[in-house]
């Protein structure tokens, strides 16, 4: 059975003395006093100057920044966040696609993070995020999937996504969409 990112982060941490020789708590003193205050400037500081691998940079790093869903008091906080002022008038949307997204079947996660929230069942299917005062992306990995009309490769939105819809009003949130974001539920 899959982990959740959770579950993943926790061996992750459990590993770091082991694979670093160091706690997690030795890293967070270390990274706070490196004067480095973004996510990418702290996993390059990690990487270059410490030989960690990328994975437990990023993981250190959101640490660092309390900026993954596990060091966040609430998840639902994470998404307040992320739909506050100047952004609110985007919640609609974001409920919309929620409240479709969650009839795929018991087995959806939606994991918030700091900027998005992910969507996930075995593997991560797709993602949501506030991108603008206007505009909510949505990313979705439809490996195979020539992007058509309004269904984007992704470019540089978002790696760990194949395509990327722009939704700009809750009618954006239609059958094509959850179409393409229950095709992409079904192959993770």
């Amino acid at each position: 059975m899959a982990q959740s990112p959770e579950q993943m982060a926790e061996t992750m941490i459990a590993n770091l003395p082991e694979k670093t020789g160091k706690s997690l708590e030795a890293w967070l003193k270390i990274t706070k006093k490196c004067g480095e205050t973004k996510h990418g400037g702290l996993v390059k500081f990690l990487k270059g100057e410490h030989g960690l691998t990328h994975g437990f940079a990023n993981l250190i790093a959101h640490k660092t920044l309390a900026s993954d869903a596990g060091s966040a008091d609430s998840t639902d906080d994470l998404v307040e966040a992320q739909y506050a002022e100047p952004k609110a008038d985007l919640r609609p949307i974001y409920d919309a696609l929620i409240q479709g997204i969650s009839k795929f079947g018991q087995d959806v996660e939606i994991s918030p993070k700091k900027s998005y929230v992910s969507l996930r069942r075995a593997k991560q299917f797709g993602l949501i995020q506030p991108s603008t005062k206007t505009r909510v992306d949505v990313g979705i990995n439809l490996k195979g999937i020539e992007p058509t009309g309004r269904l984007e490769a992704s470019g540089s939105f978002n790696a760990m996504v194949s395509h990327r819809v722009r939704l700009s009003e809750v009618a954006h949130v239609d059958k094509e969409l959850l179409g393409w974001l229950k095709q992409a539920y079904e192959a993770s």
